[in-house]
């Protein structure tokens, strides 16, 4: 597994601002992981393919698997009868070996005439130590039979590297898909700037991370669906027999008792909260990056800078709890959760599409400016007429849509921008918005519209290069696949999200929440401050028991 190169890593670690008891549990962990990794079997459920491992002849790491194939079984009542509906086409499949090419990937699914919420499958899950992932895209048109939300546990096959993410390793994703199966989909995030150092909580993910599941859930409009997917490839040293053997070992620990689980935390009380950069801090590193932005010789002109919160509570946080809650309120965003093995549980709310295509067709969003909603629909407009006058915010935000709209061009025949400025409304927040549409000159560009759009003056400013210098410079914490881009792959079809309004949840370590805010001329670091507590109000208003103000600390 390339993964297992991670030891190469150890010297960069970048330790957070912790107690000597919490930076040792960090280092068991990531040995822990190392060590397991350089493991050439592990244990049933560890036992996967990392499909960008090197072969020796390259031609065959990206042409297309030799056989990709999605088989549909006949409809069932409840969960329960579905596995044992995929358990007898697994021993199928095992007697018969019906597939005689050295590679492939083959989806089984199920229809279930009973509505199951994809989140609740998971939950029922959270016994195995298994990768685990979910993505819930936005509300669309009740269309039965529409694809709602999705949950997977355990690899098929698993894409990761410690190397930044590459053409070549999206060629390595791209074949295990096809426009015949849409819905064999590699799931997963990519890190903000994978040249940066890694801290020791975000190690076990990579450069990048993405997995196509094992067994997957599928929550439906007016119904669901339960999948499993076997991937081999001889070349990868993982053969069929390998694969069908791990999937019947990951099938047989699969619960079919569905718990729905409330849609609310448990009060919490908090031990410690810690904010990376402190407040002092904050406002030397706005003070600092508006003096850059206003020298004469400087051609930044908008840098987004963001602060890491860790807080920990009496009992664990359950990330799949959290996203329950936050998904109550999600409103026009997408949910999201990815959790590698021996991992912790990176989880987000996150109301900003990256792009989304189908096909030709291509569209993304410029989302700037910030502003609480108000408590009555007076107020509430009133704040809507501030956020749509305020220089400030215009300027902030036309530097996101501009330089969307350009690096959209390069690549579209034509785009168009409708709305061009309008304000989208949230539960909590409401932000400056316009969408973007455009048609790809080829669907083979999709690594380029991902390397163009990423990352956006959003979440790191303008110029980039100058933008993500100052960052560097300036954050001592390590963003992960904070503001990264997350979502998935699909053949013909392909949906990522922004990675903000999120957190790295960690048993018996509490939670890392992350948030951002633009510096442009004119900002207030006193304002950014109260913007960066708005943020990240939708996790913190989970943990009901606060603790009174003077135990809260700023770390230095």
């Amino acid at each position: 597994m390339a993964i297992a190169t991670t030891h190469k890593w150890l010297p960069n670690i970048l330790v957070p601002h912790v107690s000597k008891r919490q930076q040792q549990q960090y280092h068991q962990q990531s040995m822990y992981f190392i060590h397991r990794n350089h493991r050439p079997m592990c244990k049933g459920c560890y036992l996967s393919m990392n499909g960008c491992k090197e072969v020796e002849n390259k031609r065959k790491a990206t042409e297309p698997v030799g056989t990709i194939e999605t088989r549909t079984l006949s409809p069932v009542a409840s969960t329960a009868m579905a596995i044992y509906s995929l358990k007898m086409a697994i021993s199928e499949l095992k007697e018969d070996s019906p597939f005689c090419t050295s590679s492939g990937i083959v989806r089984v699914e199920v229809p279930i005439e009973e509505q199951v919420e994809a989140i609740d499958w998971l939950h029922s899950q959270s016994h195995l130590l298994l990768p685990r992932c979910y993505f819930s895209g936005r509300k669309q048109k009740s269309v039965p039979g529409n694809l709602v939300s999705i949950a997977g546990v355990g690899s098929a096959v698993f894409f990761s590297q410690p190397q930044p993410f590459s053409h070549l390793d999206w060629m390595s994703i791209r074949r295990f898909l096809s426009e015949r199966c849409p819905l064999i989909r590699a799931y997963g995030a990519i890190r903000f700037n994978a040249k940066s150092r890694v801290s020791s909580e975000w190690l076990a993910f990579g450069s990048f991370y993405f997995m196509i599941p094992q067994v997957e859930f599928n929550e439906l409009e007016g119904g669901s669906m339960l999948t499993i997917t076997i991937a081999w490839d001889n070349a990868l040293s993982w053969s069929w027999e390998n694969a069908i053997s791990a999937l019947q070992e990951t099938l047989c620990k699969v619960s079919s008792s569905i718990v729905k689980y409330p849609k609310q935390a448990p009060p919490t009380l908090i031990l410690s909260s810690h904010n990376i950069p402190s407040k002092v801090d904050w406002n030397v590193a706005v003070d600092r990056a508006l003096q850059m932005i206003g020298r004469n010789d400087s051609s930044l002109s908008k840098v987004v800078l963001a602060r890491s919160t860790r807080v920990v509570p009496t009992a664990n946080i359950d990330p799949l709890t959290w996203l329950a809650c936050l998904k109550v309120e999600g409103g026009n965003a997408y949910q999201f959760f990815l959790q590698p093995p021996n991992a912790p549980a990176f989880i987000g709310n996150t109301p900003e599409q990256l792009f989304h295509r189908k096909w030709l067709h291509i569209t993304s969003e410029a989302l700037a400016g910030t502003r609480a909603r108000g408590v009555s629909l007076e107020l509430d407009h009133q704040i809507e007429l501030d956020l749509l006058t305020s220089p400030k915010d215009d300027i902030e935000f036309t530097i996101v849509r501009e330089t969307i709209r350009r690096k959209l061009e390069a690549i579209c025949e034509k785009v168009t921008i409708d709305p061009k400025k309008m304000i989208r409304k949230l539960p909590r927040i409401q932000h400056l918005f316009a969408q973007l549409t455009g048609r790809l000159r080829s669907e083979e560009d999709e690594f380029e519209i991902l390397s163009s759009l990423h990352p956006s003056p959003a979440v790191c400013g303008f110029p980039t290069e100058e933008a993500q210098n100052l960052i560097a410079e300036t954050e001592v914490f390590d963003r992960g696949m904070y503001a990264g881009p997350v979502g998935w792959f699909g053949g013909g079809e392909s949906e990522f999200a922004v990675g903000i309004r999120s957190a790295l949840v960690e048993k018996e370590l509490g939670a890392l929440i992350y948030a951002g805010t633009g510096i442009v001329e004119g900002s207030n670091s006193y304002l950014e401050w109260d913007e960066l507590e708005l943020k990240t109000s939708q996790f913190t208003k989970l943990l009901k028991l606060d603790l009174p103000l003077k135990q809260k600390v700023d770390c230095k």
